[in-house]
Formats: C-alpha cells, sequence, structure tokens
C-alpha cells in the first residue's frame, strides 16, 4: 500500500487549533503523513484524507463549511478512494444533517470523541457507508491522545474542557459539556515534557480557565497552577485564555503580578458595557466590576496589555446600551479587542429573542466602535514608543518582513513587535528572545528599529531556538519541518474500570 497523505483543516478558536494538534498526531500514529511534509511542487492536489475540524460559533459557519465540502466533491469524483471527515463544534450540533446534505462525506464525529477519528476512517472504508460518531460526554481527556505540534518554541496545555456558563448568545456549553478539569499534577508534568523538548512558552486553555478547580473543590486552583508554573525551570513565558469576568479574583492577580515567567497579558471578554445588555446575555458581571478588575490587574501590573471580546447589536440592544459600552471601552483602554457584530445561533436563547437589530443598525454600531477602538489601540501604542521590549522571534509573523529586512515576534505582553537587524549583528532564530527598544507604535503593532539606529539590539539564544533550528535543518532535507508526534500524557490516579467491548468493534 502506497503511503497515505492527511491534511486537516481548522475553523474557530485555539480550543480547536489545539484539537487538531491531536487530530494531526492520531494520524500521524495511524501511518499518515501530513500533506504539507511534501514539497510543494511534489504534493497531490488533494490529500487523501481531509478533516474540517469545524466551529459553530463564527457566523456562517455552516455555510463555509458545505462550500469547502462542495469544492471536494469534484476531487472525490475524480479520486474516489479519498476519505472526507468533518468534526468539532458544527459536528456535533449538526450531526443529523451533514451527512444528508453532503452524502459523499465519508466520517462525521464530535467534540467528545475525536480520538475515535483512525478507527472510524477504517470503518467507513471497510464498511464503503459513511459512519457518524457523536458522543454526548468525553470518551478520554484529549489531553492522553498523540498530538502533533505545530511549533517547536510554543504549545498549548488544556487545562480544562467544557463550560458551566449559560450565556444566551454561546452555544459552547450545549457541544462540549460541563466543565471537567484535569488534575494538576498532569497539567504540570505535560509542561515539564513540553519544556524538555524545547518548548518555551505554553499557553493554558479552557473555556473558562479562571474556573479551573471547581470539578475537585479548589477555588484558588488557576492562581496556585500559575505560582507553580513559575517553578518550572525553563519555561520563559506562561500565557491562559480565557478568563471571565465574573470569576475572575485578587489571588489570580497576585499569582500573575509575582510570578515572573507569566506574562503581563490579560484577555478579558467584556461583550457589552450596557448592563441592561449583560443581564440578557445573562453575564454575571457588570460594567462597574469589569472596570475594577482592569484596575486592580493596573495597579499591581502597571504595563500589561489587555484585550477584549465585544458584541454589538446584541437582541434589545439600544442606541443607549450602545452609548454605554462605548463608555467602557473607553474607559479600558484596550490594546485591541476582537469584535463581533451579533448573529443568530440556532439553538441559543438569544436567538428566538425578541427586538433582533435590523443589520443596516448593526453595521453603524459596529463602525462607531471599530473606528474608537482603532483609535485607543494606536495611542496605546504610541505609549511603547521608547520601551525597552523582549520578543519572542517568530517564522512569519509580519507579511512585509522581507521587503523591509525586519524580523518579528511577540513582546512579553503580547504586542506584536517587528525589528530591525544591524548590519553584521547577530540573526535570531524563531524561538529565541530579542531585546530591543520600540521606535513607533503603529495602530497595530511596534516598530523597533532601535539596533540600526545604534541603540539596543540583543539576541538570547534559547532551547526554544535550538528546537526550531533542528527542524528548520531537517526541514532542508525534506523532512516535515513540524515537532515529531509526542504521546498523550497518561491520566493520574486510579485506572478506570475495565469494560466489556462491544460486539463487533
Amino acid at each position: 500500500m502506497s503511503q497515505m497523505y492527511y491534511d486537516v483543516r481548522t475553523h474557530g478558536c485555539q480550543m480547536n487549533v489545539h484539537d487538531s494538534e491531536r487530530l494531526s498526531g492520531l494520524l500521524e500514529s495511524a501511518g499518515y503523513l501530513d500533506i504539507e511534509s511534501l514539497p510543494v511542487g511534489e504534493r497531490p492536489e488533494v490529500a487523501d484524507v481531509v478533516v474540517f475540524n469545524t466551529c459553530a460559533v463564527r457566523e456562517n459557519a455552516d455555510n463555509k463549511l458545505y462550500g469547502n465540502l462542495g469544492t471536494l466533491r469534484q476531487a472525490k469524483l475524480k479520486k474516489p478512494d479519498l476519505q472526507i471527515a468533518v468534526g468539532g463544534c458544527l459536528a456535533q450540533k449538526d450531526r443529523g444533517t451533514i451527512v444528508k446534505r453532503a452524502p459523499w462525506v465519508d466520517v462525521v464525529f464530535g467534540t467528545h470523541n475525536i480520538g475515535s477519528l483512525p478507527a472510524l476512517l477504517d470503518r467507513a472504508r471497510h464498511n464503503k457507508q459513511a459512519e457518524v460518531e457523536i458522543l454526548e460526554a468525553l470518551e478520554v481527556f484529549p489531553s492522553t491522545l498523540p498530538t502533533r505540534r505545530d511549533s517547536a518554541y510554543a504549545g498549548w496545555v488544556s487545562i480544562s474542557v467544557g463550560c458551566n456558563n449559560t450565556c444566551t448568545f454561546c452555544i459552547v456549553p450545549s457541544l462540549r459539556g460541563k466543565e471537567q478539569d484535569r488534575r494538576p499534577g498532569e497539567i504540570l508534568a505535560e509542561i515539564e515534557a513540553l519544556v524538555s523538548q524545547g518548548v518555551i512558552e505554553v499557553t493554558l486553555l479552557g473555556q473558562n480557565v479562571n474556573t479551573y478547580g471547581v470539578e475537585f473543590g479548589d477555588r484558588g486552583a488557576f492562581a496556585k497552577l500559575l505560582r507553580a508554573c513559575g517553578d518550572i525551570e525553563g519555561l520563559e513565558r506562561v500565557r491562559f485564555t480565557s478568563p471571565h469576568p465574573a470569576a475572575f479574583t485578587e489571588d489570580v492577580i497576585e499569582a500573575m503580578a509575582s510570578t515572573p515567567n507569566v506574562m503581563p497579558q490579560l484577555h478579558m471578554p467584556l461583550q457589552s458595557g450596557s448592563d441592561r445588555v449583560l443581564k440578557a446575555m445573562r453575564r454575571s458581571y457588570r460594567s462597574e466590576k469589569f472596570l475594577g478588575i482592569l484596575d486592580a490587574v493596573r495597579a499591581q501590573i502597571p504595563h500589561a496589555a489587555i484585550t477584549t471580546d465585544l458584541i454589538v447589536g446584541f437582541p434589545g440592544e439600544t442606541e443607549a446600551d450602545f452609548a454605554e459600552t462605548l463608555r467602557v471601552v473607553e474607559a479600558s483602554r484596550f490594546s485591541s479587542a476582537f469584535t463581533f457584530q451579533y448573529s443568530i445561533r440556532p439553538g441559543t436563547p438569544a436567538a428566538t429573542m425578541p427586538d433582533q437589530i435590523p443589520k443596516a443598525v448593526v453595521q453603524e454600531r459596529f463602525d462607531r466602535l471599530i473606528a474608537l477602538q482603532e483609535e485607543i489601540s494606536w495611542a496605546e501604542n504610541r505609549t511603547q514608543e521608547g520601551r525597552g521590549v523582549e520578543v519572542l522571534v517568530a517564522p512569519g509573523e509580519g507579511r512585509k518582513d522581507q521587503a523591509t529586512a525586519r524580523m518579528s515576534g511577540r513582546a512579553r505582553d503580547n504586542r506584536l513587535v517587528h525589528f530591525a537587524i544591524p548590519d553584521g549583528a547577530e540573526r535570531a532564530r524563531p524561538g529565541d528572545l530579542v531585546a530591543v527598544e520600540v521606535t513607533y507604535g503603529a495602530p497595530h503593532h511596534l516598530i523597533a528599529d532601535s539596533g540600526v539606529r545604534g541603540g539596543l539590539y540583543a539576541v538570547r539564544r534559547t532551547s526554544g531556538g535550538d528546537a526550531w533550528a533542528a527542524l528548520d535543518v531537517a526541514a532542508a532535507e525534506g523532512v516535515s519541518a513540524k515537532p515529531a508526534v509526542s504521546l498523550g500524557m497518561p491520566s493520574i490516579g486510579a485506572p478506570p474500570p475495565v469494560t466489556a467491548p462491544i460486539c463487533g468493534s
């Protein structure tokens, strides 16, 4: 049997990106190879297995999926052995309709059973019919699965899955289930394993990371976890996303401030500045509490960059409500914001609320909010001018880097920095750290040309840079430039009870 190649296509949030790393790990473990491991000129028109890891949160997510599936239908007619799989949140939601609308799909699997993908592909190939498997509860914690990471020097680490909130605009809890937390020792063991492979930055993931510990009854567990990350030698940077304002506590702020490798960056979703709208959204905080959290963070971490999520045009939002959002955004001084126009998500309480806002009104408000935030972002970036920053170098963050002869990466506060390299100076590798001074704050990034102006420019080589360089050498020899598959982390505690196999499985 000739070598078979896979192509995982990801839509949506960081949780989906990390799930796709696991899907890639599973397929590699089953003998498939990533189509991107082939030189561009040698890649087939389409892989042998194409997996869509879908999102149900984004607007028109289903139209995007079915458009992509329609395109692949022609490919399948030319290549009958091509297998198409659909997983993720949209698969969990539309379980009964995907194969009806796209009968050329071979496998549909949900958010709770990504580990089943290789077996489902084999079963579909053997039975010559579509296999649909959607579980209502988590089969195994995803971190126990093999993973093919995208980066040599940065990694995602899930600390929990699921969500216990009931926000009226959000369908995630019904698709990913109630919150389930990993044990702290298991999380720290995974981080230590990543660091041993050259990872110097980890991002802790959860639908609500700061409610971590609710399942095993420790409200202070997240702050303790942050502090414990500070004791891991070789771990340079720790980030987390996303917390919920209602559960954000003083001990988490203190842990951030007192743990040097926890970055001065916070993503704090506001959604709306109107207390009336927040109540309708079932967001269990109000605008003054939100602003108080930001004040408390900045009191202990003065240079923290705070970002947010905002929804414009929630059902019933009045001009006065929107004015409150503008007021809170003005007061918050976010470094940037992810801003969305409300759109109906079938299956959510908000979908059937009265007073849905006309599209033209939503668009006009959205434009005003974007204009305000752009002004704030630019002003906040201008305050960075003259500051020294430490940049974790990345490959390809800046589209114009080749033309400008700059390199790019993220500062400790997660701002994007493009920096110039002095003639004859050491050139950093992705994964290395570079100290430079900001010379200009642009609306969406920082420029740091201090090195070519005779000022600060210092490269610190890291194990992350070493790990990237090893992959770069492998890539030059025709081997895939991604880290090797790492095995999943074993669960901690007593083994689960042995169950009898299902007949025919």
